[in-house]
């Protein structure tokens, strides 16, 4: 479209925005799968770690993590000409879990980053978004070093039902998380699909 007007006759295209969360543990790779992929300057709420918060904050497997986010991430991007997705990074770490309810408000679906030498910090996110029936899918992200495992068997040591996506991404590959975000949509469409056939018999 250019200048208001639609080439060649089309109608107009009417832009659609969707609500994608980015959950999971503590230094998953949220602020970094954000960042690699928003064609906007990503909002930040990074702040430094401190002593006082050592008795709580469980860097076991990134030690080398010196920041963390306290309330959220935020970056955009373009799909399509019709279709724009505004990401949201939720906290990683328990005692922020409160802003959760607040970012997931409006959320059409979420995806849980997961770290395979840390699976069970994937537990209570998968639990969160189950109880309220927020469709979600499973990014696994593939650190330098790490072992690869194949996506059942993620799936297995997670307890997910078959219906759920389980993927390998590198959070820090634009092209790699714009695979992973067009899943999510993907996800959440037949998820809201099946609930409509569900309701209607």
């Amino acid at each position: 479209m250019i200048f208001g007007r639609s080439e060649r006759g089309k109608p107009p295209v009417e832009p659609v925005t969707l609500k994608i969360l980015v959950a999971g543990g503590f230094g998953v790779g949220k602020t970094t799968l954000v960042g690699s992929v928003s064609e906007i300057r990503p909002l930040r709420t990074e702040e430094i770690l401190t002593e006082a918060g050592r008795p709580v904050d469980d860097t076991t497997g990134v030690e080398s993590k010196n920041t963390t986010t306290v309330a959220m991430d935020f970056g955009r991007i373009t799909l399509r000409e019709d279709l724009t997705l505004y990401l949201f990074g939720t906290p990683g770490q328990e005692r922020f879990w409160f802003m959760w309810d607040e970012l997931t408000e409006g959320a059409l679906g979420a995806v849980i980053l997961a770290d395979t030498r840390r699976l069970e910090d994937c537990f209570a996110a998968v639990d969160y978004f189950e109880r309220r029936s927020i469709p979600f899918i499973i990014g696994v992200n593939c650190f330098d070093g790490a072992a690869r495992y194949p996506a059942d068997a993620v799936r297995q040591a997670l307890d997910l039902d078959d219906d759920i996506p389980v993927l390998l991404c590198d959070a820090r590959d634009r092209r790699s998380v714009k695979d992973i975000l067009v899943g999510v949509v993907q996800h959440a469409m037949d998820h809201g699909t099946r609930r409509r056939h569900t309701v209607g018999t």
